[in-house]
């Protein structure tokens, strides 16, 4: 049995036909974490979908209205990228129930896993890149709601910036803006004398991401870290270091919320980092170890993960349960 809990339901198979995004991962995901006995049955707990009024702590009542009646514009929908359906709603609202669930068990078992979620490119009023609903923000804005926690930090590890949510979080910080974007050339915490100290419902926004690649408009994270192409496990973990050694000067938050996106994986086929499945690893125990070390709770979800096989993408999502049997296992 693991020491936290993995959120999971077969209903999160996204309804979208013939697609890039391997709809059927999380079914193989739970099925591996089981064959493999890395878990037990008794480790996963379903969740709920999540209520109207969680998603409406981020999404705005006219969006949700659409989803909910099928009234997207063509346009709307191309930009979504997957196909709309009744089916599709159901599945997205459950995920972010699922994310509320994790953030839950997480606060209350130092790390908990939804084995599922992490669409951070949705923005209050649309959807883009494979996202229609934003659960994390859902979850984050649900536990400052019940008064849970005060502050949250978002840690995105996958390919593509994460664009949903820095323009979610952007009206959160303090004054002076966000911090400037991160490139391989410097790195740029914020100025001496200007660090953010944690005021009541902030979020600090790190997204460590491919430069070049989806989105072009990338609104600015508390931390942009922009990536070149090609870059491998030991320089990734370098600046993924950095970033969490920057954010965590700046800003103390009550919960870490890490989307472990699969895609920086050197086959992806929607990426252009080039990663080793061992290097992913490393970088999922880096998070966790830093995390435990300052006993900060960690609600993770997943992402991306396009890779020419999805035998690859599962073995890096179920690393990253590994990893954090490793860190957290006190025998």
């Amino acid at each position: 049995m693991l020491p936290f809990r993995l959120i999971y339901s077969d209903d999160y198979f996204l309804p979208i036909g013939s697609h890039v995004f391997p709809a059927e991962k999380y079914r193989r995901i739970h099925d591996r974490l089981l064959e493999t006995r890395v878990a037990a049955p008794s480790d996963f707990v379903t969740p709920q979908p999540a209520s109207d009024q969680d998603i409406l702590l981020v999404h705005t009542p006219q969006y949700v209205q659409k989803l909910k009646t099928g009234t997207l514009s063509a346009r709307e929908e191309l930009e979504m990228e997957i196909p709309y359906s009744p089916e599709l709603v159901r599945a997205f609202w459950l995920a972010a129930g699922g994310s509320i669930l994790a953030a839950q068990h997480a606060l209350n078992d130092r790390v908990a896993f939804n084995i599922g979620g992490g669409f951070h490119h949705a923005f209050p009023d649309h959807g883009e890149g494979f996202c229609m609903i934003h659960d994390v923000a859902v979850a984050i804005r649900r536990m400052q709601r019940d008064n849970k926690i005060r502050n949250a930090m978002t840690v995105d590890c996958d390919v593509h910036h994460g664009n949903g949510t820095a323009a979610i979080f952007a009206g959160t910080r303090t004054p002076g803006g966000p911090l400037p974007s991160t490139s391989a050339a410097a790195m740029n915490p914020a100025p001496a004398g200007k660090m953010r100290h944690a005021h009541a419902g902030e979020v600090f926004t790190i997204s460590l991401h491919q430069h070049n690649n989806y989105p072009a408009w990338k609104p600015h994270s508390s931390i942009d870290v922009d990536l070149p192409d090609g870059i491998g496990d030991d320089d990734y973990l370098a600046w993924l270091d950095n970033a969490l050694s920057s954010g965590l000067r700046q800003f103390e938050p009550e919960l870490i919320c890490y989307i472990a996106g699969a895609d920086p994986y050197l086959e992806d086929q929607l990426g252009g980092l080039a990663l080793s499945i061992e290097g992913l690893k490393r970088r999922d125990e880096l998070v966790f170890r830093v995390a435990k070390a300052r006993n900060i709770p960690v609600m993770v979800t997943y992402a991306g993960g396009y890779a020419q096989r999805v035998e690859d993408t599962v073995t890096i999502h179920c690393n990253t349960v590994v990893a954090a049997k490793a860190v957290f296992w006190n025998k």
